[in-house]
């Protein structure tokens, strides 16, 4: 049987599409800039993720373009690729191809020194549909020296499974999230986010399996479909400092901590300098580090059918860790290389990321079922996109 499987290795806050798309748009600056409105801009991206199986690559665009001096308008479209014969697949279907469109369409309106954003959102694919809605409200207080920001998302999801007509589920997601940015020296900024979901109706995959003991047939193992419960709320604060050095560098650092109802528990921490060569050249290089806990209702191997009211393997709820290290380089077009009067940046940034998982095991392996080598695996993503200013 050939598997449409929804969920990837990327799930978690902080991975693949957050570090694609959300490098992206952060660029843009959406609430973070109160003061002003950015100027202009077409970025254009390319990603690509490999690891574990798993192949993601695709292109991005982005336009930004001022209606006035208080008005913005944002519009993206974001395409991914994904084939994947990763573990979880391979062992219990055959490996699979897939495409995911995605759209948003965002507008910006700046009235003294409060910016509000609206945000839509579609992302479509052959088994799954998400619509969104975003607002989000940032002002410049104290002199200019501290910023406060809120936002409010609502999105609602179409699941369905490939190959069975009957099949079709819903899940919706609330998002309410505030945070304060402050100058604290010339040189020192930091700021404090947060931010509270709630998740409900399906929030499972329709494809995934546990596994259980059966001593009734050969294998010694039997399959059936995973259960979840129908809610989840979940909290994450981030904690961020910059430090700007005289000689045009910086460092950087920030703290993430995130818990849900599912009893997972989850932190990052990320370190990180960026440093100027020549006038036209800046070299950015970073580590992360994250683990966390597994939500109550995963086990790797249950001791027979139907063990419990809840219950999933989905390797990401498992108890594991991963280490990020990254390397980035811009170069900054000189004038004469630029296109008339427009300025023109172009990045080329690689992650390697090493996973460890501390309760998951390989169930291709050999050891007998329950005794398999714990699972492991590296990845590459590679981001490489053009700004143009203009």
């Amino acid at each position: 049987m050939v598997v449409t499987n929804r969920v990837n290795p990327f799930l978690r806050p902080g991975l693949f599409f957050l570090l694609s798309l959300g490098l992206l748009l952060s660029l843009v600056g959406l609430v973070s800039h109160a003061a002003i409105i950015d100027p202009d801009r077409v970025d254009v991206l390319y990603h690509s993720y490999e690891g574990g199986g798993m192949k993601i690559d695709g292109p991005s665009i982005l336009l930004r373009k001022k209606a006035s001096e208080s008005v913005a308008v944002t519009a993206y479209y974001y395409l991914d690729s994904i084939s994947s014969a990763s573990v979880d697949v391979i062992s219990t279907a055959s490996p699979y191809t897939e495409e995911r469109n995605e759209g948003q369409l965002g507008i910006e309106y700046l009235r003294d020194k409060t910016m509000m954003s609206f945000n839509i959102r579609q992302s479509d694919e052959d088994d799954y549909l998400a619509q969104s809605f975003s607002v989000n409200v940032s002002q410049d207080t104290f002199g200019d020296l501290t910023n406060l920001n809120m936002g409010l998302s609502f999105g609602d999801n179409e699941i369905r499974r490939n190959g069975d007509e009957l099949f079709e589920e819903q899940s919706q997601q609330y998002r309410i999230r505030a945070g304060i940015s402050q100058i604290i020296t010339r040189n020192l900024t930091t700021s404090l986010n947060v931010e509270a979901i709630a998740d409900s109706g399906y929030l499972n995959n329709p494809y995934r399996t546990v596994r259980y003991i059966d001593s009734s047939i050969p294998s010694g193992v039997g399959y059936q479909a995973e259960i979840y419960p129908e809610t989840r709320n979940s909290f994450a604060a981030k904690l961020t400092a910059s430090y700007f050095l005289p000689y045009r560098a910086a460092l950087f650092a920030h703290y993430r901590h995130f818990t849900d109802s599912w009893e997972i528990q989850a932190s990052d921490v990320e370190l990180g300098y960026r440093h100027p060569i020549g006038d036209y050249l800046e070299l950015e290089l970073k580590v992360r580090y994250y683990q966390q806990t597994q939500a109550e209702f995963y086990s790797d191997l249950f001791p027979y059918r139907d063990a419990q009211n809840y219950m999933a393997r989905d390797k990401e709820l498992s108890d594991f860790n991963d280490i990020t290290y990254g390397l980035g380089v811009t170069y900054f077009l000189p004038a004469s290389l630029s296109f008339g009067e427009t300025r023109s940046e172009a990045t080329l940034q690689w992650d390697y990321i090493d996973f460890d998982y501390q309760n998951f095991r390989d169930p291709t392996a050999e050891g007998g079922v329950g005794n398999e080598p714990f699972y492991g695996f590296s990845a590459n993503v590679i981001r490489a996109f053009v700004s143009v200013y203009f």
